[in-house]
């Protein structure tokens, strides 16, 4: 292999599960990558002290979307401030392939390859939706990989192997897990809290995410209802989880989107609603149209439309989501790099 790889992006879970199953298929072969993330954001939670890195680096950056005026050109500022320690990083690793997962993390590695000599650039759009740091470094990229894109040399998204491992077809309702991300979703929360009542009568387990600022909130709502809840605010154990339930709700960020998808779990997803152009929701109606989902707006939903969803042959579902992602997606994008690379 010639020279060191950079994976780099971050600031919010999704991004980063997609740099942990990069990290982890270099590993697989001998390879220890060097990781650029922020001290903003969640990167530094994941992966400071990981020893499957050559080298972990956080830099001074912050989003430049959705900010306005001096806002704007300080976060600019840090940006550039950040690539030239970029460029250096890659002069002392001799750095030759960079891997941008997205998210704000990403911009200066992403930059700086852009600008570096021989350096070669790799793109993973997570969303369906392109965000705007990619729509303007895709460009220049040598590959951009995405499981919404036609055009995409791979279109199967990196899903840990776990979700696979512990999939499994549903003929039978027992079980309901509500998935708001380890950020929590108020309105997802909110709405288990409010239909568990009518599952408890169903005879139903519910397994609940709620996300660390909501945990105690929740689970208190559900000791005065007198229901017996799985509540966790977050595990490493997601695809158990999972794997518990018949029937999800969740929100659409694709990450966990292609999860359930792997663990070939049926689910109603409610997409952020403010998410950035409405991503979640295209996210969500890519995999809708091909009758792999359904879908509700926030302010849509109700108990009655759950509960006819529940009621529907959800069976069928579950068996087309089988082969709705393959789970060599990770392995199939490094098989690229790696040959660009020599």
């Amino acid at each position: 292999m010639r020279g060191s790889i950079v994976i780099t992006g971050g600031g919010t879970g999704g991004h980063l599960k997609v740099a942990d199953a990069f990290i982890e298929e270099f590993n697989k072969r001998g390879i220890k990558p060097i990781f650029i993330g922020s001290i903003n954001g969640q990167d530094k939670s994941w992966f400071e002290n990981d020893k499957r890195l050559k080298k972990a680096i956080f830099l001074d950056t912050k989003g430049v979307v959705n900010k306005k005026g001096f806002g704007k050109i300080s976060s600019l500022f840090q940006i550039f401030k950040a690539m030239n320690q970029c460029f250096n990083i890659y002069d002392k690793y001799e750095v030759k392939s960079v891997i941008s997962v997205g998210g704000f993390s990403a911009a200066p590695a992403t930059f700086a390859s852009i600008l570096s000599w021989g350096c070669k650039l790799y793109i993973h759009e997570q969303n369906s939706v392109m965000g705007k740091l990619n729509e303007i470094t895709s460009k220049f990229a040598t590959y951009v990989f995405s499981s919404f894109d036609d055009k995409s040399p791979i279109k199967d998204y990196p899903v840990s192997e776990e979700f696979f491992e512990d999939a499994r077809i549903r003929d039978e309702f027992k079980t309901i897990i509500f998935l708001g991300g380890s950020q929590g979703a108020h309105a997802i929360n909110d709405f288990a809290i409010k239909v568990a009542p009518r599952l408890d009568k169903l005879g139903l387990k519910i397994i609940h995410q709620t996300g660390g600022s909501d945990i105690e909130r929740v689970r208190e709502a559900y000791e005065n209802l007198g229901i017996k809840v799985d509540v966790f605010d977050f595990t490493k154990e997601l695809s158990k989880k999972m794997s518990e339930a018949d029937f999800a709700v969740s929100r659409a960020g694709a990450s966990t989107l292609w999860e359930l998808c792997a663990n070939s779990l049926p689910t109603l997803f409610i997409p952020y609603p403010y998410a950035a152009k409405d991503h979640q929701y295209t996210n969500a109606k890519f995999i809708e149209e091909k009758g792999l989902c359904y879908i509700s707006r926030q302010d849509d939903l109700s108990e009655e439309l759950l509960i006819d969803i529940l009621k529907k042959d959800n069976f069928l579902v579950s068996k087309k989501l089988v082969s709705s992602i393959k789970c060599d997606a990770v392995e199939s994008i490094v098989d690229i790099i790696l040959h660009n690379n020599k």
